[in-house]
C-alpha cells in the first residue's frame, strides 16, 4: 500500500468526531466605550464578498489565558499568566475587536487557553453563532479554535491521532487539528484550523510530519466530499518553500492563497527579519469552490508588526462556493 494511502488509513481510523507575554493594563478599565487601545481598525481596502463568497481568516491571537493559575507558576517570566479580571477582560476586547475587524465568516484561531476564554469572545461576538476550542487538555494549553457565522454541520478532532514521522514512529499534531464541516448556504464548506510545532525547542521531523497528515486528511475530506469546498489555515510555523509547506502543496493539491501578494505576505518578525508563518490554503482537488483572485489580505495594525495586540498579523482570503 503508498505511504500516503497508509497514512489516510490511520487517520481516518485514529481521528474522534516561547514568546513574549502580553502587555495588558492592570486597572478597571475593561477597554470598552471610548478607549480606542483594544480597537484594530480594517483595511480601507477590504474586498466586499459577492453573495456566494465566503470570507477565511486565520488568526494567532498571542497567548489567550484566563484567570486561572493551572501550573501553579504565573507571572514573573513564566509561560503561563493568571490574568486579574481587568486584564482578562481588556485582552478580551482587544482580541474579539481585532477579529471583528476580519470581516470574516470563518475564523481560525490559535493560541486560545480555555473554553472561558472562547465564551468570552463569543459573548463580544454575538454574530458567530458556532464556536468550538480544539482542547488539548494539558496545563496552560495554548489551543486551536473555530469561530463561524455558518451552521455547524459537524466537527472532528484530530488532535489524538498518531502520525507517522518521515524515518519511523509516530508522533501527534502539537495542538489540535479541527475539521469543521460548516453550511455554506446549501454548500458543504469544509475548514481545517492548524497550529504546528513551534520553532522554539525546534523540532522539524515532527512539524514535517503534522504538514504530510494534515495535507492526507484534506485529500480524505476531499475523496469524502468532492462537491466541498476545502480550506486550511493556522499558523504552520514555517515559511513557504519549506519542506512541511511543500508537503501541503505536493503536486499542486493545494495552493496557498497569499503567495498572490509576493514580499508581502510576512506575518511574524524574528530577530529583524519577516517571515510568512501564518496560512491559508484551498484544496485544488476539490470541486465545491475557488479561491477570487486579488483577494488576499494580511492584517497588521498600522505602525505594528501583529494585528489587534498579537505578535502575529492574521491572514485574511475570499472564496466562492459552488462549482
Amino acid at each position: 500500500m503508498p505511504l500516503a494511502r497508509l497514512r489516510l488509513s490511520v487517520l481516518a481510523l485514529a481521528a474522534t468526531s516561547l514568546a513574549c507575554n502580553a502587555l495588558v493594563p492592570d486597572d478597571t478599565s475593561t477597554g470598552t466605550g471610548d478607549d480606542t487601545s483594544t480597537s484594530s481598525p480594517a483595511s480601507p481596502d477590504l474586498p466586499p464578498p459577492g453573495p456566494e463568497d465566503i470570507v477565511v481568516a486565520t488568526f494567532n491571537v498571542h497567548l489567550f489565558f484566563d484567570m486561572v493559575c493551572d501550573s501553579g507558576q504565573c507571572g514573573g517570566g513564566a509561560f503561563e499568566e493568571a490574568y486579574s479580571m481587568a486584564e482578562f477582560n481588556y485582552r478580551a476586547d482587544q482580541i474579539a475587536a481585532a477579529i471583528d475587524g476580519l470581516q470574516a465568516d470563518v475564523v481560525l484561531l490559535q493560541e486560545v487557553e480555555s473554553q472561558d476564554c472562547l465564551d468570552a469572545l463569543v459573548e463580544r461576538l454575538p454574530q458567530f453563532t458556532t464556536a468550538y476550542l480544539g482542547e488539548t487538555g494539558f496545563t496552560a494549553s495554548i489551543d486551536t479554535a473555530l469561530l463561524s457565522r455558518l451552521p455547524l454541520i459537524e466537527i472532528r478532532s484530530h488532535g489524538e491521532a498518531p502520525i507517522p514521522l518521515p524515518d519511523g514512529g509516530s508522533t501527534h499534531f502539537a495542538r489540535d487539528y479541527l475539521e469543521a464541516h460548516l453550511d455554506a448556504g446549501g454548500h458543504r464548506l469544509i475548514a481545517f484550523a492548524a497550529h504546528f510545532k513551534s520553532k522554539n525547542d525546534d523540532d522539524p521531523e515532527r512539524r514535517l510530519a503534522e504538514a504530510q497528515a494534515a495535507r492526507d486528511l484534506i485529500d480524505l475530506a476531499v475523496d469524502n466530499y468532492p462537491d466541498a469546498l476545502v480550506v486550511m489555515g493556522g499558523d504552520l510555523n514555517d515559511v513557504p518553500e519549506s519542506p512541511p509547506l511543500q508537503a501541503i502543496e505536493a503536486d499542486g493539491g493545494t495552493s496557498r492563497v497569499a503567495a498572490e501578494l509576493g514580499d508581502d505576505d510576512w506575518t511574524y518578525v524574528y530577530d529583524g527579519e519577516t517571515r510568512a508563518l501564518d496560512h491559508l490554503y484551498l484544496s485544488t482537488r476539490s470541486g465545491g469552490g475557488s479561491f477570487v483572485d486579488g483577494t488576499a489580505r494580511v492584517l497588521r495594525t498600522p505602525g505594528q508588526d501583529g494585528w489587534g495586540g498579537s505578535d502575529h498579523a492574521a491572514v485574511r482570503g475570499t472564496f466562492r462556493v459552488g462549482g
